[in-house]
């Protein structure tokens, strides 16, 4: 009776992931089609911080292929332990100095960037034989001062200083609004960030990163193209 029941229990799990996985895939396309946008213009980045190797497995069988990570010494052992899958991985925590050579190594995108000198050296470390790291700038689009990011007058010109890093593309701006359970209030927020990058008039610079488990709805709404979705997604991290 036991094989039977470990075999019930791994059944169910699966289950569990697959309706939380197609829900999340459901509400992301109603909320574009109901903005007047196409459903695959928005992507679904999985944030997997603090989620075990088996529950990032499970996802991707589902088709899932973006995941992000906060946390570098956690990111690693996942990375090389799921290597095999040929997964696109985002760094979407806070970049110190000591981190920015593993990575620039190891992920595909890094959605923090704030600091010439990080970028410069997120440049400077990216590998040969790698191709360009994909990055957004982080704006502080709430004024908040213990958070990260550039403020909306600041992010033209820190653009333009970007320019001159080969290794690095830029391929958009990231935003985590102050927290509200206002609908309006939400949206206002993403609708600055939507101006903001409307205003840079660049065709290569196209993805607004923002929107969370809370507001990824309201994020579409007003233009994401990347949202940002973890506990609604897994679950409550272990």
């Amino acid at each position: 009776m036991r094989p039977a029941s470990i075999t019930y229990a791994k059944i169910l799990v699966m289950t569990d992931s697959t309706i939380c996985y197609e829900n999340i895939r459901h509400r992301i396309a109603l909320a574009a089609i109901t903005a007047g946008r196409a459903a695959q213009d928005v992507r679904l980045l999985a944030v997997s911080k603090r989620q075990s190797v088996t529950a990032i497995q499970k996802i991707a069988t589902l088709g899932q292929r973006e995941f992000g990570e906060n946390y570098l010494q956690e990111a690693q052992t996942k990375i090389a332990d799921l290597a095999s899958l040929n997964l696109t991985w985002h760094y979407i925590g806070r970049l110190q100095s000591n981190k920015t050579r593993l990575v620039s190594s190891l992920f595909d995108w890094v959605h923090s960037v704030d600091r010439i000198k990080i970028a410069e050296r997120l440049d400077q470390q990216r590998p040969e034989q790698s191709a360009p790291l994909n990055i957004c700038v982080e704006v502080n689009i709430s004024g908040e001062p213990r958070k990260g990011g550039i403020a909306v007058d600041e992010v033209p010109g820190f653009i333009e200083s970007l320019a001159a890093f080969d290794r690095l593309r830029v391929r958009g701006l990231m935003a985590l609004p102050a927290p509200n359970a206002d609908l309006a209030s939400q949206r206002a927020a993403f609708r600055l960030m939507f101006e903001t990058l409307r205003k840079l008039n660049q065709p290569s610079i196209t993805d607004l990163s923002m929107g969370t488990s809370d507001d990824f709805e309201a994020a579409i709404a007003e233009g994401a193209t990347i949202v940002r979705v973890g506990t609604a997604l897994f679950g409550q991290r272990v």
